[in-house]
């Protein structure tokens, strides 16, 4: 038994608890434990305590570290910070045990992963799909070469390269499984490209759910339903404007400010993850927080140059009304019967893609620009 054993052991009871361990991929557990978060998660990884992201080291504070990489089964660790904010990180175990059951893996698959982090899913991958059978893709060569050695250490036989996710590299033959661990906006086609037909691929989509995509057997398309949670990080060089915050956006903004009475409560916004992604779906531009005050619950908005806050009041400004674009949106989810996540999909071809609900042909759908 070593130190971090009985961490080990309360995470993989608290997903028993809560039923998070897949009864279709019964290989699943035995892997995870094969591969435990310690000995992929790097000497320093950082917490959020309000205000910034603070590191902890291994060496000098192994209880906080351990607690970091063994939380709850929904805390993810971050292990890189840039700029500061996060760029890499041990995803959350739920999640990665989500992913891995939604991409129907089996021995002898060939396997491509984009973003291999610390390397661990990759590891897991591994186990599953055997030795040799899975190249892995990473944009940062920093992280790539730990990632070498930490794979090399647990005894995983993985190809890592380096190079851009988005844009990968042909390969000598089609692979029966891609899984990406950074979130889209779309799906590259080149993804699509390299997969056999009937092969699988699986990626977290607009950084709040994941989908789960099978090639046609002519190879041009792929669709599939959204699968669950699953909040990435973008991929690298995308999503500037997210990053922009709402206080930023509504002091630039030119232009009277239109004020009305709110129409509806807004704790569905904070509480109802199946509304969320809906809005997600509709208003793909358009970030929303939600906090609570001595005032009670307000949500913001913004896409960037337009700007929404809303309480009692909605208040908005900028070229765009987005407090009255949320509102139609939200009205549409309502009058459609309130889809939940799980009614969504996605299709995916050379020169489109779009997002629908309940049919991939019959249901209304969303076009995602390319």
């Amino acid at each position: 038994m070593d130190s971090f054993d009985e961490w080990r052991r309360r995470l993989a009871d608290a997903m028993e608890r809560r039923g998070d361990w897949p009864a279709r991929s019964p290989w699943m557990r035995e892997a995870v434990d094969a591969v435990p978060r310690d000995r992929f998660a790097p000497e320093r990884v950082w917490w959020w305590d309000g205000h910034a992201y603070i590191p902890v080291d291994r060496a000098t504070d192994p209880d906080r570290w351990a607690a970091e990489v063994y939380g709850d089964p929904d805390a993810a660790v971050v292990t890189q910070v840039t700029d500061g904010l996060p760029s890499s990180s041990l995803s959350c175990e739920a999640v990665v045990v989500d992913m891995l059951d939604s991409l129907l893996l089996e021995p002898g698959h060939q396997v491509m992963e984009l973003g291999t982090g610390t390397g661990r899913n990759a590891a897991l991958l591994a186990c599953r799909a055997g030795g040799g059978r899975v190249t892995s893709v990473e944009v940062d060569a920093e992280l790539a070469a730990c990632a070498r050695i930490q794979l090399r250490e647990a005894g995983a036989d993985v190809r890592v390269e380096v190079a851009d996710g988005r844009d990968v590299p042909p390969a000598a033959v089609p692979y029966d499984r891609v899984m990406a661990t950074f979130a889209v906006d779309e799906v590259p086609w080149s993804w699509v490209a390299r997969t056999r037909p009937g092969g699988r691929i699986v990626t977290p989509w607009g950084r709040l759910g994941h989908v789960a995509l099978t090639v046609a057997e002519d190879g041009l398309s792929a669709t599939g339903w959204m699968q669950g949670l699953a909040q990435f990080m973008p991929a690298r060089g995308t999503g500037r404007g997210r990053r922009v915050s709402y206080q930023q956006v509504r002091a630039a903004a030119a232009g009277p400010v239109d004020t009305r009475p709110a129409v509806r409560q807004l704790e569905p916004l904070r509480d109802d993850i199946h509304l969320r992604f809906a809005l997600r779906v509709a208003l793909p531009e358009v970030q929303i927080t939600t906090a609570e005050d001595g005032d009670g619950l307000n949500a913001w908005l913004h896409d960037g140059s337009s700007w929404a806050a809303l309480s009692a009041m909605a208040h908005q400004g900028g070229p765009r009304r987005l407090a009255d674009e949320l509102d139609a949106a939200w009205d549409r989810w309502l009058g459609d019967g309130s889809p939940s996540l799980y009614d969504y999909g996605m299709t995916v071809e050379p020169h489109r893609q779009y997002v629908w609900c309940v049919d991939p042909v019959t249901g209304p759908r969303w076009p995602l620009p390319v």
